[in-house]
């Protein structure tokens, strides 16, 4: 189906069970409870969905199962993360045929490429495949910026259609808008500035701590795009510590705790990650409590 870059994308948490096998059924769970919430897309294996640990026919069991479970519904974007771009090609042949929509792509892994290369691994990827694109710009994280002057090469290929935006500079939203009009669909990648970025005039939001709260996020959105930034902002503030949780080394551990208390998730993780212990353990939790304790009300929310 046809991707719109817009709305709430979660980039959803991968189920294991005590065997460290895939948990399909609270997997499907998840994105029920997103779907029902009103979000635009699912983006399977990204950091969220701890893609580096996962086999090649477990990433084509999920996107498999999200694909014949969303119905349609909305499309299914999986995230590309490589060390070479034969790999990388390799991977979007594979995201074609397991039936999904789109792919979300990182710059080269572990090796810092320079703009030239990294231009060109994009282009060559997009080359090689008719699925949609967006790219994720996350320098902070990944060590690798896509400018605006790379971006303005890598146009020429329509199948590249969105970026998310990660670079932590709300003032980027403004100079690709300026730069590249509605041609480059802008999603917020960063949960502690997805407020700030609607406001910017941000089309979406690749989001984490939706995978725990999807009403609240999707609320946020909607109430932003709708203009009633005091009603947004009011759930924004509430929101805020929980989504400080997707801004640490540990988000998958965090973010997942944060789903066992809403009921839509659990703590397994896969080596070499483990649940959160000790001290941190506690002060998430307390996060987690505090929230859940003054969580807003939404029943009575209209979007003028």
């Amino acid at each position: 189906m046809k991707v719109v870059w817009e709305g709430v994308m979660p980039a959803v948490t991968t189920k294991f069970t005590t065997e460290d096998t895939l948990d399909l059924d609270l997997f499907l769970k998840n994105i029920e409870a997103q779907l029902k919430a009103g979000v635009s897309g699912i983006i399977l294996g990204g950091t969220l969905g701890e893609a580096s640990t996962l086999e090649d026919g477990e990433k084509e069991e999920l996107v498999r199962a999200t694909v014949a479970h969303v119905k349609e519904s909305v499309p299914v974007i999986i995230n590309i993360a490589e060390q070479s771009t034969k790999g990388a090609i390799l991977a979007a042949e594979n995201a074609q045929q397991f039936g999904a929509d789109g792919l979300m792509m990182l710059p080269p892994m572990r090796y810092k490429a320079t703009a030239h290369e990294t231009v060109t691994y994009f282009s060559e990827v997009a080359r090689s495949t008719d699925l949609p694109i967006m790219i994720y710009n996350n320098p902070v994280d990944y060590g690798i910026e896509v400018t605006l002057d790379m971006f303005d090469t890598l146009l020429k290929f329509r199948n590249i259609q969105a970026v998310k935006e990660s670079t932590r500079d709300i003032t980027n939203i403004t100079r690709l808008r300026n730069s590249f009009g509605e041609r480059l669909k802008i999603l917020c990648g960063v949960d502690t500035l997805a407020f700030e970025s609607m406001v910017a005039g941000a089309d979406g939001w690749v989001a984490g701590l939706v995978c725990a709260f999807p009403e609240e996020t999707v609320a946020i959105y909607k109430l932003a795009k709708a203009g009633q930034f005091k009603e947004a902002l009011a759930i924004y503030r509430w929101f805020m510590p929980l989504l400080e949780l997707d801004i640490n080394p540990q988000l998958v551990q965090n973010i997942k705790l944060a789903e066992v208390a809403t009921g839509l998730g659990s703590e397994h993780v896969r080596a070499p990650r483990l649940p959160l212990q000790g001290e941190e353990r506690q002060r998430v939790l307390r996060i987690i409590e505090t929230a859940l304790a003054n969580r807003p009300v939404l029943s009575q929310l209209t979007y003028s």
